[in-house]
């Protein structure tokens, strides 16, 4: 595996063929975003010359290539770091929903976690999500479907997560000063 700032490469052989894929750096949130597939320097001549074939890519070994990046030191130290995020954010929610309600600022602040953890390719938010905020799951997608009807988050058909709107982005900000202004 090759890292740098920007993100890492894992390399697998086939046959003729070297096969390269690059991950962003942060957590792994699933396959690779970019993948290359080029002749090996030794190489036959003639088994390049036919081209990539269908074998040399159902060969490909994602699963392993996933495996050997989740088990880098520097992806683990970025897991835990974003784990550690995502617990504080989901914990402050549950205290703003203990203070003031299904509130402006809390749906903002849930909408913001569930997407991080969404993003962050977390298999179950929603469960995450009821225990950070002390809350049972059915409570947490009914919360979550307020956020969206009342235009703080987005819908991403089929999918967990989705996007902050701009209303959100607001209501934190506003949320942010006025912590800043209390401390």
């Amino acid at each position: 595996m090759d890292a740098d700032e920007s993100g890492f490469e894992i390399t697998q052989e086939q046959g003729a063929w070297v096969i390269r894929m690059w991950w962003p750096a942060g957590p792994i949130a699933g396959g690779p975003q970019r993948i290359t597939v080029e002749a090996s320097g030794d190489a036959v001549t003639r088994d390049v010359a036919r081209g990539i074939s269908t074998t040399v890519l159902r060969r490909l070994d994602l699963a392993a290539a996933m495996k050997l990046a989740e088990q880098a030191p520097e992806l683990q130290q970025g897991m835990a770091e974003v784990t550690a995020k995502v617990e504080e954010a989901g914990s402050s929610a549950g205290l703003l929903l203990a203070d003031q309600g299904v509130s402006e600022t809390y749906l903002a602040m849930l909408a913001a976690t569930y997407k991080t953890m969404a993003d962050t390719g977390a298999p179950a938010p929603v469960p995450w999500l009821a225990r950070l905020i002390g809350r049972r799951p059915e409570t947490v997608k009914d919360h979550l479907k307020r956020a969206r009807r009342e235009g703080y988050l987005t819908t991403v058909a089929g999918k967990a997560g989705g996007d902050l709107t701009e209303k959100a982005t607001e209501a934190l900000a506003t949320f942010a000063k006025s912590g800043d202004e209390q401390g």
